[in-house]
């Protein structure tokens, strides 16, 4: 018997395959479904709080009231919050009566302000996890790593104070030191860290000279970031390691299993290739342990690693050579 089951910050999933988060799993319905085609988890749909921050400032620009009056302000920061916040909830709670699969939620933040005591109240609603999907942008010349990097510190030490339930933290690659970063963060109390989360990335169009969104979706060439992080981070945390970003089909899932990662996520493969792709994953995940006599997961997981694979420096290499590119 074939078992797929794995943990991951102290979850039971039937799937190592998170559905990751996006606009589908904004929907019940949707999440309903990936729990009938197999998915181990779901992780909501992220509240921003620069959503949040931008609703109040053009709430409040549309009001007279609002630059002469501090209570005025306040009435419509109040509102923006907890309206928001509100239909966060409601969804939490709608998933979690639908499904009996691990509901995680996600909150994109850039601060550490006092939208953290949110936190508490999705734990309350029902979620069984919390992703903070932190990305600060090392843009400005005035800022120096340190004083980016405690950004994160500070915003996991908060919300470690709210709440009980495992923090995961999606984090990118833009470290001067990813790897000690990484264990830090281990170290400050993550239960899991997601490498990688996806950037919005700009492109100009060059007739409206105007900035506009480009590479909305991942492709399967973009799996190799992750692969080479989560195989040389994977034995060095203490904590689980997700893999994010370029998993599209069930090559992509054996290959970030093997490097290490306790679970992988997807999304652009489900808006690529449909529904069924979870099924098809599942599949082939399934196909390939037979194939291989493996009963279940931790059979195999991680034994290509940094750590335990034959030729580690492969990882590590990061300029062109024959002997590892196969081409002159």
């Amino acid at each position: 018997m074939i078992n797929t089951e794995t943990t991951y910050m102290g979850l039971k999933l039937s799937s190592p395959v998170i559905i990751g988060s996006s606009g589908l799993t904004s929907s019940v319905a949707n999440i309903v479904e990936f729990e009938q085609r197999g998915a181990g988890a779901v992780v909501l749909k992220s509240l921003f709080e620069e959503q949040i921050r931008m609703e109040i400032a053009s709430a409040a620009s549309q009001d007279s009231g609002a630059d002469l009056y501090p209570e005025a302000y306040d009435y419509i920061a109040n509102y923006s919050h907890s309206h928001r916040v509100g239909e966060y909830l409601t969804l939490i709670k709608e998933a979690k009566a639908a499904v009996k699969i691990p509901v995680i939620a996600s909150i994109n933040c850039v601060s550490s302000d006092e939208w953290i005591s949110f936190a508490r109240k999705i734990e309350d609603a029902g979620a069984d996890a919390l992703e903070l999907n932190v990305f600060i942008l090392p843009c400005d010349p005035s800022a120096g790593a340190e004083q980016n990097e405690k950004v994160y510190f500070n915003i996991l030490e908060e919300v470690n104070k709210q709440v009980k339930i495992p923090v995961s933290l999606k984090i990118s690659y833009y470290f001067s030191g990813l790897a000690k970063m990484a264990l830090k963060l281990s170290w400050a109390g993550a239960k899991g860290l997601v490498l990688f989360n996806r950037f919005y990335s700009p492109d100009i169009n060059i007739d409206s000279k105007k900035v506009v969104a480009t590479n909305v979706f991942s492709t399967p060439e973009e799996i190799t970031t992750s692969l080479r992080w989560v195989a040389m981070l994977s034995d060095r945390l203490y904590c689980d390691v997700c893999a994010s970003t370029g998993i599209h089909d069930s090559k992509g899932l054996i290959k970030q299993l093997l490097a290490g990662a306790k679970a992988v996520q997807i999304a652009s493969t489900l808006y690529k290739n449909g529904f069924d792709r979870i099924n098809e994953m599942n599949d082939g995940l399934r196909s390939w342990m037979e194939k291989h006599q493996y009963s279940k997961i931790e059979e195999f997981a991680g034994s290509m690693s940094l750590k335990k694979a034959e030729n580690p420096a492969a990882y590590e290499r990061v300029q062109f050579m024959k002997h590892f590119a196969g081409i002159e």
